[in-house]
């Protein structure tokens, strides 16, 4: 039944191209489409059964996650008297593209609205199809192009005068998805399994950082949880997981995959006056299903970890160095740790963390325009969402206070500051924002170390919320020397790390380990380009 009726689609689809192009409207569509190539098998695969497309899609050479980002190909302008010219580009299935706007007078003293013009020729196959978003600060809509022609896009009334202002000035941001179609299902194949909490999920998070970061994950020998002496554990060390499998586990994927850490979560140890183990994490959900900055018993958060987080995290301590555990100010940590205790998790910051220069943290084809229309979609759709995750930072940024996204973009331009750069402004451990001081699970842990005073005498010039995951296992406040460490740190692996992984299958990476000196206004303006994730000294 679903073959017969793909066919029947298939042959419906091709005879109503057939009828279009033989209108006297489409004749210069059909008089290109002699001179394209033969129809492409892959481009007809969305028609065909799944059980007979899922093994070609497999097959296909692409890209994975990056072929679900939108590439930024130009800005469909007004054209006039000395104005912008047509945007022009080369498309995924029309490789000769151009586009252009036309504004249309309001009735009843409206703004009236505009026509978006896009023009495709020279389709390298009959059957290919071109996907695009369109998007202004103020709205995101998207449409799909299979003829070679002029085709419109309406907006029928302008949102408000800022944005008649806007497209005015600016005018509509165009974005193609690069791989297409088949392209973009293929993408969706890679990218839902990293989120399903199975095996099938499992392996596919660890082939996806195989194949974009050159992870190995090998296995370890069993035991793959240690018999660790907590007596050995000691205020100041570091907890880094690497979770593999579930929600938090497709989120931490592409979390080091945009960043280049190796590790997608962190907590640190501490001993309170009585000599008690507990775990500072911030990140942990509580029972409302809310994640919060929490202070955990030793034995609580381990039992977790070990019987109940079904992520399947890989877990490695990070003893401190002597020099670093002596220099260590217990009292000052405790004091922040209570002070942030129940707090929100600090998703302000998160994302202001890895994004330090204008276009060399973006994996191509991801940069600033995609963004900035990725938050004008998820403002309109979840703007409480949206206000946690950028909205207010981005004020903190321009010293305003309860300006929407569309208004931060207009006044960060009255400013001569391009959109681009105001995400480069490096965040502030001062800040303190609606809900209190906002700390990512890494920022929580190195805020602890700077109150505690492991940043001295140059904490004044680190802001540790600047600070990804891999910048704070690279910082060398770890112990170098292999024979101080515990004697149960992996004494069943024939491979010695430089550190006690205490559970997990596969073994940790972490590359650039304990290797960084401090120095003023670090991390600030760092790059992060997969796969090398290479970044220039004192950047």
């Amino acid at each position: 039944m679903g073959g017969a009726y793909n066919l029947k689609l298939l042959a419906a689809l091709s005879a109503l191209v057939l009828l279009l192009a033989a209108s006297r409207s489409f004749l210069p569509g059909l008089l290109e489409a002699a001179l394209r190539a033969p129809v492409l098998p892959r481009d007809l695969l969305p028609l065909l059964p799944w059980p007979v497309a899922q093994p070609l899609l497999r097959r296909l050479a692409l890209r994975g996650a990056a072929d679900l980002l939108p590439s930024f190909v130009g800005v469909a302008r007004e054209p006039g008297d000395g104005g912008a010219r047509a945007a022009e580009w080369k498309g995924a299935c029309f490789y000769d593209n151009r586009a252009w706007m036309e504004f249309h007078n309001g009735t009843d003293g409206g703004l009236g609205g505009g026509t978006l013009h896009l023009e495709t020729n020279k389709a390298h196959s009959w059957t290919c199809i071109d996907l695009y978003v369109f998007a202004t600060p103020y709205r995101v809509t998207w449409d799909y192009y299979f003829v070679g022609r002029e085709h419109t896009l309406d907006f029928k009334e302008w949102e408000s005068e800022a944005e008649y202002e806007y497209v005015k000035r600016k005018g509509v941001s165009i974005f193609l998805m690069p791989s297409g179609t088949i392209g973009t299902l293929r993408a969706l194949w890679d990218v839902f399994p990293l989120f399903t909490n199975t095996q099938w999920g499992e392996n596919s998070n660890l082939a996806f950082l195989k194949k974009h970061m050159g992870a190995t994950f090998e296995e370890r020998p069993k035991p793959w949880v240690s018999e660790l002496n907590v007596d050995d554990i000691h205020s100041g060390d570091f907890l880094v997981l690497s979770k593999i499998r579930g929600r938090w586990g497709g989120f931490e994927t592409l979390e080091k995959w945009v960043t280049g850490a190796y590790a997608g979560h962190t907590a640190v140890c501490l001993r309170d006056s009585e000599g008690k183990l507990w775990v500072g994490e911030s990140g942990h959900e509580n029972e409302q299903g809310e994640d919060i900055i929490a202070i955990l018993p030793w034995e609580e958060w381990w039992d977790f970890e070990v019987k109940k987080d079904d992520s399947n995290p890989q877990i490695a301590l990070l003893p401190l160095h002597p020099d670093l555990r002596a220099k260590f100010n217990e009292t000052a940590a405790w004091e922040y740790a209570k002070s942030m205790d129940g707090k929100p998790y600090g998703y302000h910051n998160m994302i202001f963390s890895w994004i330090d220069t204008i276009s060399d943290n973006y994996p191509p084809p991801l940069d600033a325009h995609v963004v900035a229309s990725v938050m004008t979609m998820w403002n309109k759709l979840q703007p409480e969402y949206a206000a946690n995750m950028w909205k207010e930072a981005l004020n903190k940024r321009l010293g305003t206070k309860g300006l929407d996204l569309p208004e931060i973009i207009v006044e960060s331009e009255k400013r001569g500051m391009t959109f681009d750069k105001l995400l480069t402004v490096p965040e502030q451990d001062k800040w303190v924002y609606t809900d209190g001081q906002s700390a990512s699970c890494v920022a929580y842990v190195l805020m602890m170390y700077k109150e505690a005073g492991l940043f001295d005498p140059i904490a004044s010039s680190i802001e540790v919320t600047e600070f990804t995951i891999k910048d704070a296992y690279s910082l060398n406040f770890f112990e170098n020397n292999m024979t101080r460490l515990p004697v149960w740190c992996n004494k069943d692996d024939s491979v010695k790390l430089p550190f006690c992984q205490i559970k997990g299958r596969y073994r940790m990476e972490l590359p650039g380990y304990n290797t960084m000196q401090p120095y003023p206004h670090m991390n600030e303006r760092c790059p992060s380009l997969p796969p090398n994730y290479n970044r220039p000294r004192n950047c």
